[in-house]
């Protein structure tokens, strides 16, 4: 590869998009060529641009990463390419076989560069075996999370985050009155979680119902849910509905 990685983006999450741009310019090595956010676009500038390097979520509008993947197998020169997903542990693991790398949501800052650097380093790729890995069953729910909190990493249990709710760039993970900012998307943590434990409420807000106190209709019959902590969420018309069809 060149001094300099020609890089693109092809991520339909806005704020995960954003975040990616930020650290690869924050990496000398890298130079961001272009970034689009659906399938047929990412294949055209693939196809048009030739990056030596292409960031990719997996679930796009249009065509999906794995569809791009697939339009571009008998195509050459290969980039390099890191799937954005929510795939679980049995394909990450495949993912590891293979010179196509991962980044699995949520995911850090730390596990970006040593994607990056395993792209680097790696030799052709090999498609055939990514989309092998890719047909892997569903993701288990996510049980831990690193956290960055005032210069330190810590863990953090899924199952003792009270809610999260979305902020202008950031998802706050709210958890022993702690409030924990991580910059990606609200929708990234969703795909991860215990549907039997979390629920989300609206656009910005899931909650886990361990943690609820109580969900009181207001004047529009819609449920404001109470959390133990005090803090008060309005759900949307169609989760209060389904809320009210389901209980007993």
């Amino acid at each position: 590869m060149n001094a300099r990685t020609r890089v693109l983006i092809a991520e339909d999450e806005p704020l995960a998009a954003e975040a990616l741009a930020d650290w690869v310019a924050q990496l000398p090595r890298l130079q961001l060529i272009a970034s689009c956010g659906d399938g047929p676009t990412a294949l055209s500038q693939i196809r048009a641009l030739q990056p030596e390097l292409v960031l990719m979520d997996i679930q796009m509008p249009g065509l999906t990463g794995l569809q791009v993947l697939r339009a571009l197998a008998d195509e050459g020169p290969h980039p390099a390419v890191i799937f954005t997903t929510a795939y679980d542990e049995h394909a990450v693991t495949a993912f590891e076989l293979h010179a196509v790398d991962y980044l699995l949501k949520p995911f850090s800052h730390d596990r970006f560069v040593e994607a990056v650097e395993h792209a680097l380093q790696s030799g052709p790729p090999s498609f055939g075996a990514a989309l092998a890995a890719l047909k892997a069953p569903p993701v288990e729910p996510l049980t831990r999370v690193l956290v960055r909190d005032q210069g330190k990493i810590f863990p953090l249990q899924v199952d003792a985050i009270e809610y999260l709710h979305s902020d202008t760039k950031y998802t706050a993970l709210v958890s022993r009155g702690r409030s924990l900012l991580v910059r990606l998307p609200i929708t990234s943590f969703e795909q991860r979680l215990d549907p039997g434990r979390f629920l989300r409420l609206h656009r910005g807000c899931i909650v886990n119902l361990d943690f609820v106190d109580a969900m009181t209709p207001d004047d529009n019959s819609q449920l404001v849910v109470k959390m133990r902590d005090g803090a008060t969420f309005t759900a949307s018309r169609e989760v209060s509905r389904k809320l009210r069809d389901q209980s007993l």
